[in-house]
């Protein structure tokens, strides 16, 4: 025939779970020593087996007991057995750790990613400015002699309208139909819309 077994040890004749939660909500200190020697055992196992780490079952252990003892006024003996409800508080205590720590590694993660990626790729700056600068010569060089020297001096060596004309030897309006001119053209060239 087979024997009952009984989670916590063989059955004794004292008082069992319940009646010791009833106890322990009420304050007894000594009720919870029991109930603490009764539960400990299986709570340890069952959060070992979540966890893994010894460690960190031992403390999610006792986090589950004093849970135990601070929360055994809400302990509903007609929901359950008190064995089943504090493997049920052990239970979800031990899965809420291990999902505070993949959180924890989740978020450490997405840290390390943003730290190793640049701010923008330099490679792909410096290519497309090179392009860019090639782009702007050629244009420059569709412009005529007399557009090429007024937009240099004006937009490369910063002279303003009156120093270029001055320089070139040209009337004022001249030096600023060269450049409405020559910056249409370079306009068009570069596929800039206006």
């Amino acid at each position: 025939m087979k024997q009952a077994v009984h989670i916590g040890g063989p059955a004794s004749a004292g008082p069992d779970l319940q009646e010791l939660l009833g106890r322990v909500a009420r304050g007894d200190q000594e009720a919870f020593a029991q109930v603490y020697d009764m539960v400990c055992g299986p709570v340890l196992g069952l959060v070992r087996s979540v966890l893994r780490d010894p460690a960190q079952s031992e403390e999610v252990t006792q986090e589950v007991l004093l849970e135990v003892w601070r929360s055994a006024p809400r302990f509903q003996a007609s929901r359950g057995s008190g064995m089943t409800w504090v493997l049920t508080l052990a239970h979800r205590r031990a899965v809420d750790r291990v999902r505070s720590a993949q959180a924890s590694s989740d978020r450490e993660h997405r840290a390390a990613l943003l730290d190793r990626t640049p701010a923008f790729d330099e490679v792909t700056e410096q290519v497309e400015s090179r392009l860019e600068r090639e782009q702007v010569r050629r244009c420059v060089r569709t412009l005529t002699e007399l557009q090429r020297q007024s937009v240099t001096l004006a937009y490369y060596q910063g002279l303003a309208y009156r120093e270029v004309a001055e320089l070139l030897s040209v009337p004022l309006g001249t030096v600023k139909t060269r450049l409405r001119d020559g910056l249409i053209r370079l306009r068009d060239c570069l596929g800039v819309n206006a």
